[in-house]
């Protein structure tokens, strides 16, 4: 599959994996609409594209999740049309269940599932009336493995990957493909922008983070699994990849090895 003139809506655009993954798609000449809350950075996101031409900017609030009717038409109509979303908008958790108000866990449920879905919805008809689509979700290994500190980070993402193993089998008949990639470490801003137990962020660079995969090296193995309408994929390093063998064969010993983990 080329992506050469595709029309690919990015949320989360304005920085981390969104950014790098905007820049692999224009490298291969696709139609990009790039969305965030921050228009200025995505600005920047713009100009870094090799077809900035072939770019559009959309402002996008997750939160805002009721209003996306009118704002999906919008999208459609900015290239008449579009063939993938790629879902990459959402927030992180640093905090102790114990520690963390309800208001927290609803703002991560917000953006991180009711945010996507909702936006998954009202583009779903596009697809429908095209027979054709493709939805690609950027989930997490902790949507496979919970770990402490993430309790609803992890749930969310939990509950993005039920949501969409449904929706696949319903939609299979339209043509319509679902993708989940399921990151480990990367190295971006994903702790710094995490939120504590008081619904503050983190403002500090996990050590882990910091030793990720590159974003660019991140993106380019998203776009080869986007490319081949792989189901799912685990993006990450070798432990983390272990990791979900692990639970799914041998539940119990990572359920002790979790326990030992030294989190940030």
């Amino acid at each position: 599959m080329s992506f050469k003139n595709k029309v690919v809506w990015i949320t989360g655009a304005s920085s981390g994996i969104g950014k790098a993954v905007a820049i692999a798609f224009s490298k291969q000449e696709a139609n990009l609409i790039l969305s965030s809350r921050n228009l200025e950075k995505l600005e920047e996101v713009k100009h870094l594209c090799a077809y900035p031409d072939k770019v559009k900017l959309l402002k996008v609030d997750l939160n805002d999740y009721h209003n996306f009717e009118q704002l999906t038409q919008e999208a459609i109509s900015l290239f008449n049309g579009i063939d993938l979303l790629i879902n990459n908008g959402g927030i992180s958790q640093r905090s102790l269940a114990k520690n963390t108000t309800i208001t927290v866990d609803k703002r991560i449920f917000d953006t991180n599932y009711f945010g996507t879905v909702a936006l998954t919805k009202t583009l779903l008809p596009h697809f429908v009336s095209k027979k054709s689509g493709h939805f690609v979700v950027i989930t997490s290994v902790v949507g496979k493995i919970g770990t402490p500190l993430r309790t609803s980070y992890a749930a969310s993402k939990h509950a993005l990957h039920g949501f969409f193993d449904s929706l696949r089998a319903e939609i299979h008949d339209d043509n319509i493909a679902v993708t989940l990639v399921c990151p480990g470490f990367v190295n971006t801003d994903v702790s710094i922008n995490a939120l504590t137990g008081d619904g503050s962020r983190q403002n500090t660079m996990d050590k882990s983070t910091a030793n990720g995969l590159s974003p660019d090296y991140f993106a380019k193995r998203m776009l080869k699994a986007v490319a081949r309408k792989k189901q799912e994929i685990v993006i990450g390093g070798k432990l983390e990849v272990l990791a979900v063998y692990v639970k799914r064969f041998f539940p119990k010993v990572l359920a002790r090895l979790i326990r030992k983990l030294d989190v940030t």
